[in-house]
């Protein structure tokens, strides 16, 4: 604990005094060890100094007054095991003598790492055993004091983990009341007792609480602490590719970052085999890429090529030729090809199967980690909820007076905050409109350059300048709306921090959502789908909207995304990097000057003082940004086989950079336990469903595969032969609209052009035939498409249960082990009650 000394009876001086004695008093009942640093001694205040504080003149030294005072607390033996058995904490019971499974599935998995010899792999991946041993696998068993000699562990000092004396002083820190309740004169509660060191934090009575790093993780000359160890085997550069030592951060940290960097290891494993699949969609792109007709016909500058395209803006615009696509159609090409539709089905099952087995595993580690069964204790209220709630009610659990906001005070407040979040997404929705006035406006200014490169390369330009500017948009609107989000959830009055920790996670994610894939949105669903025709342009704001070009939109997508995901991730990373770095070497140069003065070396508590603070949010910022990529991988995965690849390499060195983090740059949390990932399993599960049906319809609506695939059978004879002059309308250039004919053209004698959809060549230019037969047939595939691919989301996860047979047999072996020690008890304890009874009758007697 860390607080400042009071030296002027000033103000809330006094109150902020007596609510530390009265909590250092309550600390010292329970059984707690206040160790203050030997330097701060004179200066700690005592509790049996009444509500005196001292009131020092100027002179006082000011590095004292403006210092911190630093006590240590330790819990002895005697109340680590009383709390641990009230708690109920499981402890090692005997060892684990389950045999492993030796069905089918485990018999051909061992005969396929031999015969392909694939251990050398798998020990290759594995935690280095020089850093990380490995841990004895042992039935676990609430402990009880009495029956201490029948647990695994006996001796005293080793027999609880740091993450399990954590958890125990954080009970009681949370607990121990600061400021006792006050009656008025009837005996009725006028002001409520106050308790727990969060509380004390914010209401300025403490500087800080928090537990302290096993030594300096990265010193050389450092012990064998748990913090150098998982240094060594977890932060380091060079375990990149190793396994985490999940166990070992789990014992460090606790349960609920445990389970985090599980889930992210879990889902970055998972992320191999997408990748896999997406290199080799884009590898059959690469090779098949000659064969196509489409692209031959579009290349081809004597036949199809030659074709004389429409202008692309008003007036100062000319025609074109077909054959100026010729590089756009071989790019799109590489990923708009016949794998693709293999690759969005993969996809589609991918995120069901990832979502199925990480709850299989999620459930393994529950009960590895004695989760099976945890229920949170009743949460305290959040301070800044008794500080602002005026109104009180009788508890109807507890029949006392308790803070209470009336539920029209709280609709009231939700309806603010409802108002404000729609308001900030119809702002990103206007952000997205002003990219794509950028667009237009800059592709037709390129377009009508009498530069050939410049007229030629106008498409790529403006989508990938125009992605950077969606990236930066979107950068500065999170962290506009993370600051407005804080606020809004701070009004709705949430009683809990569980309560406020959801509300404050679907504000988020609601807005990141609308932020991050709006522009794809656009791109994949509403550019260049109603351009209209030379005779009667679509508008937008006046300008001719957005056409696509004449092979698609696909290009155009694949770049937004690329773009948004990899600058994202490097300036997450860069900032995750570059800020803790700096602030390290600000942190080394401090102490040298200091050491210099002869101020000596900092101890380990001012050291970690001095570290950073995890956040009231947790996790929050680390989940949103995977979600966030798991978005990328899956919404519109078809348009970007790359993406899995990406989200692989960015996360093997997002691990390693949050393990460096955690361990050199933050304070060390408290060692909190969660029974799962919580609301973010739902979240990925609702954007895996999603991901199916914007696949389908990207292959429907943005890709070419309908349109080619019904073109050949239907007209094309089994070819694609003439698909491009098919695709292509016609128009005669005497009809065009008032002020969109080129002017100054360098072609003469021109009565007709070509231009992307299917109209009739005559006017008033009315959609053809062909293009609601094409249409239907692109509703049947989205409906065939994803009815089929959801059956077999729903089949795959009735089949894969949720828990291994295996970890059954263990929790029934557990089980029945824990009852036979407590019959075995009993019995033990029988003889002695019955002597008890005799004795106690003879005495009546």
């Amino acid at each position: 604990m860390v607080y400042k000394k009071e030296t002027r009876g000033r103000g809330d001086g006094k109150k902020r005094v007596r609510g530390r004695k009265t909590f250092f008093t309550n600390l010292k009942k329970e059984g707690l060890i206040l160790e203050p640093d030997p330097s701060d001694e004179d200066n700690v205040e005592d509790p049996s100094d009444g509500d005196n504080v001292e009131d020092q003149s100027d002179e006082h030294n000011v590095e004292e007054e403006n210092g911190n005072i630093f006590i240590k607390v330790h819990a002895p033996w005697s109340v680590l095991a009383r709390y641990a058995e009230e708690m109920k904490i499981k402890m090692p019971y005997k060892e684990n003598d389950v045999k492993k499974p030796t069905d089918v599935s485990w018999r051909l998995s061992g005969w396929v790492i031999r015969a392909l010899h694939l251990q050398m792999i798998i020990d290759f991946f594995a935690p280095s055993e020089k850093f990380i041993p490995p841990e004895s696998n042992y039935f676990t068993l609430a402990f009880v004091r009495s029956r201490k000699e029948e647990f695994a562990k006996v001796e005293e000092d080793n027999f609880f983990s740091s993450a399990t004396r954590i958890r125990i002083v954080h009970e009681i820190l949370e607990k121990a009341v600061y400021e006792p309740e006050i009656l008025d004169e009837a005996g009725k509660t006028k002001s409520p007792s106050k308790f727990g060191f969060i509380h004390m934090v914010a209401n300025g009575l403490l500087s800080a609480c928090f537990p302290l790093h096993d030594g300096d993780g990265r010193s050389k000359h450092s012990t064998s602490n748990s913090r150098r160890l998982l240094y060594e085997g977890w932060a380091s550069p060079k375990m990149v590719f190793k396994q985490q030592p999940l166990d070992l951060i789990r014992t460090y940290y606790g349960e609920k970052i445990g389970l985090y960097f599980s889930w992210l290891g879990y889902y970055t494993i998972m992320l191999t085999y997408a990748s896999i699949l997406g290199i080799v969609t884009l590898i059959l792109g690469s090779i098949t890429i000659g064969s196509d007709v489409k692209i031959d016909e579009i290349c081809n500058e004597d036949g199809p090529g030659q074709l004389l395209m429409c202008p692309l803006c008003n007036e100062d615009c000319d025609y074109w030729h077909l054959s100026s696509s010729c590089f756009y159609s071989k790019f799109t090409y590489l990923f708009d090809n016949w794998a693709t539709v293999i690759f969005a089905i993969f996809m589609s099952l991918w995120a069901t199967m990832f979502c199925e087995f990480w709850k299989r595993r999620e459930h393994t580690l529950q009960y590895e980690w004695d989760l099976f069964g945890f229920e949170d204790h009743e949460e305290n209220v959040r301070p800044e909820f008794e500080a602002k709630v005026t109104e009180t009610r009788e508890s109807p659990i507890t029949k006392e007076e308790e803070p209470y906001v009336p539920k029209k005070t709280r609709m009231t407040r939700l309806m603010q905050s409802i108002l404000v979040v729609i308001f900030m997404i119809l702002l990103v929705v206007a952000a997205v409109i002003s990219v794509i006035i950028y667009r237009i406006a800059i592709k037709t200014v390129m377009s009508r350059s009498d530069n050939e490169v410049a007229s030629v390369m106008s498409s790529l330009v403006t989508s990938v300048t125009a992605s950077f500017i969606s990236v930066i948009l979107i950068m500065v609107l999170q962290f506009v709306y993370e600051k407005i989000a804080v606020r809004l959830t701070d009004l709705e009055l949430h009683r809990t921090e569980t309560e406020y920790e959801d509300s404050f996670i679907v504000k988020m994610y609601l807005f990141a959502f609308v932020n991050y894939y709006s522009t794809s949105f656009y791109i994949a669903f509403i550019k260049g789908k109603i351009p209209g025709n030379p005779h009667d342009y679509g508008k937008v704001f006046g300008l001719r909207q957005e056409e696509c070009d004449a092979s698609g939109c696909m290009q155009e997508l694949f770049i937004n995304i690329a773009v948004i995901m990899i600058v994202k991730q490097v300036v997450n990373n860069v900032m995750e990097l570059g800020i803790p770095v700096t602030l390290g070497c600000i942190r080394s140069y401090k102490e040298r000057q200091e050491r210099r003065r002869g101020r000596g070396e900092k101890k380990q508590w001012e050291k970690d003082f001095d570290l950073a603070e995890l956040g009231p949010r947790g996790l929050f910022k680390e989940y949103l940004e995977m979600v966030i990529q798991f978005g990328f991988t899956t919404i519109f995965v078809c348009a970007f086989p790359l993406a899995p690849l990406f989200a692989l390499f960015n996360n093997l060195i997002e691990i390693r950079l949050d393990a460096f983090k955690f361990i050199s740059q933050l304070r060390r949390p408290n060692a909190a336990r969660a029974q799962d990932i919580g609301a973010w399993y739902t979240i990925l599960l609702g954007v895996g469903n999603l991901s199916v049906l914007t696949n389908a319809l990207v292959l429907a609506f943005t890709s070419e595969f309908i349109p080619q695939v019904v073109y050949k059978h239907r007209y094309g004879s089994g070819s694609l032969a003439g698909y491009m002059d098919f695709s292509l309308s016609h128009f005669n250039t005497e009809d065009f609209e008032a002020g969109s004919a080129p002017v100054d053209s360098e072609f003469s004698n021109i009565t007709d052009c070509r231009y992307r959809g299917f109209y009739e060549s005559t006017l008033p230019y009315n959609v053809s035939n062909e293009k609601w037969g094409i249409l239907r047939w692109k509703l049947l595939f989205v409906l065939i498409y994803e009815h089929v691919i959801y059956s077999i989301k729903f089949l795959i996860a009735y089949i894969i249960p949720d828990v291994r047979g295996f970890v059954k047999n263990q929790i029934r072996r557990e089980n029945y082990l824990a009852q036979q020690a407590l019959h075995e008890f009993m019995l033990q304890k029988a003889p002695k009650d019955d002597e008890d009874v005799r004795i106690g009758g003879a005495s009546n007697a």
